[in-house]
């Protein structure tokens, strides 16, 4: 495996170099700004007096929690202009148990809106997760797949952060956190002899996000996109330092994420989604990373009929792969929209997904059965989105290396969802 993240760290720079498109988008106009700035489904947050309600935490569902209700928010500007104080609850209706988050953030630079934010977090995370922390920072009303996902850990997370801007098109984070781990699953983790089901981890992560050709509106609690350009790429890097804080493990993660798009004079478009994440040290498979598993582990089509992601790999299982040195590559191939009327103009995309990966020291891991990803792991498949209401079919196919005897196990069906406001 290390060979292909050699190879992808010395071809990333050359990737991008980004080509201007065939279509010149022209960037919107202050008025179409602040009429997106007012929207709270553009932003994600309804502002009430001083208070913006962040429309995230209303209602949720996974297969752990079932329903997870609950509200969360962050003052404005209207209380503090350069301080902040927010937080959320929630409950899980399956699970029965209350999650929170309660902290504030203090602006020290107004120029590069530099925020310092200290907050406390109590709840759940899906196990092998790679989350870039500036991505936190740019709103998504909707992710599809958090609906299907079965495997999470429980933490008690104290963290320090400082927020900057270098440039309009830069973000950077620099982040301190301390973490009580307990486990959901059936899980342990074995360092030097001994065996860990409850753990902590003290950690440091700096992350980067340049995005050159991307515009931005800043609201109270993060940055909206009204000019999606290209590419963006991201880099973090984790450092987990032992001792501190009664941390356990000592372990180092990388991660590199290019997202390319191009636009093209027919109104057709591609998407290319490249990511490399590595991992060494002493690490537990919570901290770990998959590929986006987004298949529910049920035997017939039919069952497994649920909603595809946006990022995911449709027909792998959950907890199917692991990995402490991941390679995925995503394109997505979008054709020009059928025109049938002003209602009703369905789209048509063509996807291919690939993932090789490795696990250095797999029988550390116990309780929980997983393959690792020597070899290269492919699906293709397509879909017809915006049918109905914004609904619309997905179809992918599972093959190469990785492909299951059974052949309707290498098939996902599902619908799709995308909601335009």
């Amino acid at each position: 495996m290390r060979p292909y993240l050699l190879v992808f760290i010395l071809l990333f720079p050359l990737l991008t170099i980004a080509q201007q498109p065939a279509i010149q988008t022209q960037q919107d106009t202050t008025a179409t700004k602040t009429e997106q700035k007012s929207s709270p489904f553009k932003t994600g947050f309804y502002p009430v007096g001083f208070f913006d309600i962040d429309l995230r935490y209303f209602i949720k569902y996974n297969n752990y929690e079932g329903f997870r209700l609950g509200f969360g928010g962050i003052t404005n500007e209207r209380l503090f202009e350069n301080f902040k104080i927010g937080g959320y609850l929630a409950r899980g209706f399956k699970d029965e148990d209350f999650k929170f988050s309660i902290g504030g953030s203090v602006r020290v630079n107004e120029e590069h809106n530099t925020w310092i934010n200290s907050y406390y977090f109590d709840d759940i995370r899906e196990i092998g997760t790679m989350k870039f922390l500036t991505d936190d920072r740019v709103y998504s009303v909707f992710e599809p797949r958090l609906l299907n996902v079965t495997q999470f850990y429980k933490h008690r997370t104290i963290m320090a952060n400082i927020q900057h801007e270098f440039s309009p098109k830069m973000l950077g984070e620099l982040r301190l956190g301390h973490t009580k781990v307990d486990q959901i699953e059936d899980y342990q983790f074995v360092d030097n002899g001994v065996v860990y089901s409850a753990y902590e981890t003290s950690e440091v992560t700096a992350s980067i996000r340049v995005s050159p050709k991307t515009n931005f509106i800043t609201i109270d609690d993060g940055r909206v996109e009204y000019f999606d350009g290209f590419p963006k790429i991201s880099a973090q890097v984790t450092q987990s330092f032992p001792g501190i804080g009664g941390s356990d493990f000592t372990y180092t993660k990388f991660g590199l994420k290019l997202d390319y798009y191009i636009k093209r004079t027919n109104l057709s478009s591609t998407n290319i989604l490249l990511e490399g994440d590595y991992a060494t040290g002493d690490i537990p498979l919570t901290h770990l990373f998959h590929a986006y598993p987004n298949s529910p582990t049920k035997d017939e089509i039919l069952q497994r009929f649920s909603v595809a992601g946006r990022r995911s790999f449709e027909t792998m299982y959950f907890g199917e792969f692991f990995s402490d040195q991941l390679l995925t590559l995503q394109v997505k191939h979008s054709l020009r929209r059928f025109y049938f009327s002003e209602y009703f103009q369905p789209e048509l995309v063509l996807i291919s997904r690939h993932a090789i990966g490795d696990m250095s020291n797999p029988d550390r891991h116990l309780g929980i059965p997983f393959n690792t990803l020597e070899n290269f792991y492919s699906e293709s498949g397509l879909e017809l989105n915006r049918l109905l209401f914004g609904f619309g079919l997905s179809f992918a196919y599972r093959y190469g290396f990785y492909h299951l005897p059974d052949f309707e196990d290498n098939i996902s069906f599902k619908f799709t969802f995308y909601l335009k406001l």
